[in-house]
C-alpha cells in the first residue's frame, strides 16, 4: 500500500519560490536589493524603517477601514461609530491607524533631524534628500486629509481653518482654498475629494517616491558621518 506523503505550508512555499527563482532568479534580485552599504559610524538609530513600518501599517490598516467607511456627510459619522462599536477589533484598527498616523509623521521628522545632524544631505546625495523632503510633505498630506474624514466637529472647523491657511497666500490663496474644498465652503465635494486624494492619490505617491528614494540609499549606501574631504 503507498503511503501519502503530507506537505507542510512551508513546503508549498518554498516549491514555490523554486519555481519562481528558475524563471526570474527571484533569490538574486532579493539578495541584490537587500544589501545596503551601512558604514560603521553611521548611527541611524532606525528611525527610516521604523517610518517605513508604521506606512506599513497605515497601508494595511486604511484598507480594512476603507472596507466600512463611507464618503458622505449623512454616513461618515455613523460608518465611524459601526466600525469602532460593532466591527469584530474594529475599535483597534482604527486606532493603530489614528495613532499609527501621528507615530509615522513623529518618526519621519525624527528621521530628517538625524539626516541633517548627521550631514547626510551633502554631495552626491542631495537627489536622495529632496525626495525625503517630498515624502515628508506627502506625509503631512496624509495627515491633512485624513484628519477631515471623521466628519465631525472637530474635524469640520480643523479643516476649515486649515483651508482657510492656505487661502491666505498671496495671489493666488483664494484659487487654492476653492481647490482644497471643491467650492467655497466645506461640503460633501470636500469629503469626497479628501477621501479620493487620502486612499488614492497620496498612496500611489507617496508608494513611488518611496521606491525612489529607497533606490537611491541602495545605489549610494549610507553617509559616513566621520568621512573628511581631503
Amino acid at each position: 500500500m503507498q503511503k501519502t506523503v503530507s506537505r507542510r505550508p512551508a513546503d508549498w512555499i518554498n516549491a514555490l519560490i523554486d519555481w519562481m527563482d528558475e524563471r526570474v532568479a527571484i533569490r538574486q534580485i532579493v539578495a541584490y536589493a537587500m544589501h545596503v552599504s551601512i558604514p560603521r559610524s553611521a548611527h541611524t538609530f532606525y528611525l527610516g524603517g521604523i517610518t517605513l513600518f508604521f506606512f506599513i501599517v497605515q497601508a494595511i490598516t486604511g484598507i480594512l477601514l476603507a472596507l466600512y467607511y463611507h464618503p458622505t456627510p449623512e454616513a461618515a459619522y455613523d460608518s465611524i461609530l459601526f466600525i469602532m462599536n460593532d466591527v469584530n477589533f474594529g475599535w483597534l484598527v482604527r486606532s493603530a491607524h489614528a495613532w499609527g498616523a501621528n507615530l509615522m509623521i513623529v518618526f519621519c521628522v525624527l528621521h530628517l533631524l538625524r539626516v541633517v545632524v548627521q550631514g547626510a544631505y551633502r554631495a552626491p546625495r542631495e537627489m536622495t534628500w529632496l525626495v525625503g523632503i517630498g515624502l515628508l510633505l506627502l506625509t503631512l498630506g496624509f495627515g491633512f486629509t485624513g484628519y477631515l474624514l471623521p466628519w465631525d466637529e472637530r474635524a469640520f472647523w480643523a479643516t476649515t481653518v486649515g483651508t482657510q491657511i492656505a487661502g491666505s497666500v498671496p495671489l493666488i490663496g483664494n484659487y487654492i482654498q476653492d481647490f482644497l474644498r471643491g467650492g467655497p465652503d466645506l461640503s460633501a465635494l470636500t469629503l469626497s475629494r479628501f477621501f479620493d486624494v487620502h486612499v488614492l492619490i497620496l498612496p500611489l505617491s507617496l508608494a513611488g517616491a518611496l521606491g525612489i528614494h529607497l533606490l537611491f540609499i541602495h545605489q549610494q549606501g549610507l553617509a559616513d558621518p566621520e568621512e573628511r574631504d581631503e
